[in-house]
């Protein structure tokens, strides 16, 4: 079995960060989810992880990139990068926050949540030209939008085309809804950018409770890879968001029955080679 390198692991700790978004999901509130209940989940299934911003509260986002660092440097975590939150759209801090950790080989890039912001954010000039300068120093940028915000996707992608970008979670689908058609339409238009790569993660918490899983999620999963193709994709948990679902060792369940009929050599991409190429893992 391909081992998989996780670029999306998120860590919780509230006794350390506020995290509002999660005060009305009982699975996640007020929930410690750290390195040690993660590698009791994966055993020898993970060989690396990314850690990603886990959307702390705006005070808290320097202490989590920070702390994100000190894990990373005990190789016991096995985490060979981290994504860090930013906001490209604050002219005055961002710059600063740039050059503190560029720098660092283990920050691989930054990501925006933009589902929890105006439409107009991604649009603004200051946000699209800040995340041109991540690009300008070899670093990424995780673009998380919702299905319905992929023409906003679409338009941020036009506008930085030297930033490798990484679409999180399919785009958000609407698995629960059934239709496909608009987001194939989006996914299509995206994929057809060759600076923008699509990260297979966070689908079956997208389900109805009632929905068999792996079901649902494939032709998802399966037409992003058959437009991205296998060069363009990654693999992520989403943990311990996916405990919205039925957990991760659920999904890597999910995971190896879709990729069952893929190549060897498509898998070793997908699950782990792309991830290196794309976020420079340091390790």
């Amino acid at each position: 079995m391909t081992s998989l390198i996780d670029t999306h692991q998120h860590l919780m700790y509230p006794q350390k960060f506020g995290y509002s978004w999660a005060n009305d999901i009982p699975v996640l509130n007020e929930k410690t989810y750290d390195v040690d209940t993660y590698a009791g989940l994966v055993g020898e299934q993970v060989e690396a992880t990314i850690f990603m911003e886990t959307g702390v509260d705006e005070a808290f986002y320097r202490d989590e990139t920070q702390f994100a660092l000190e894990l990373a440097a005990d190789s016991s975590n096995n985490m060979a990068g981290i994504i860090a939150a930013a906001f490209p759209e604050n002219a005055k801090d961002f710059d600063d926050w740039l050059e503190q950790t560029a720098q660092n080989p283990l920050i691989s890039g930054y990501r925006r949540i933009l589902h929890v912001v105006d439409n107009a954010v991604s649009q603004d000039q200051t946000f699209r030209q800040n995340v041109r300068k991540i690009g300008a120093h070899g670093k990424t940028f995780d673009m998380c939008f919702l299905e319905s915000q992929l023409p906003l996707a679409i338009e941020l992608a036009k506008a930085c085309d030297n930033t490798q970008l990484i679409l999180n979670h399919c785009g958000v689908p609407n698995v629960a809804g059934g239709d496909m058609q608009q987001w194939k339409h989006h996914i299509a238009e995206l994929a057809k950018l060759e600076h923008v790569a699509c990260k297979i993660s966070g689908v079956v918490a997208y389900c109805n409770p009632d929905q068999d899983r792996e079901t649902a999620v494939r032709p998802y999963i399966e037409y992003a890879i058959e437009q991205f193709g296998a060069t363009r994709c990654v693999w992520g948990s989403d943990w311990p968001v996916v405990n919205m679902a039925d957990g991760l060792p659920d999904w890597l369940a999910i995971t190896h029955s879709i990729f069952q009929e893929e190549s060897a050599e498509n898998k070793q991409l997908i699950f782990a080679d792309n991830a290196r190429r794309i976020y420079q893992l340091a390790n």
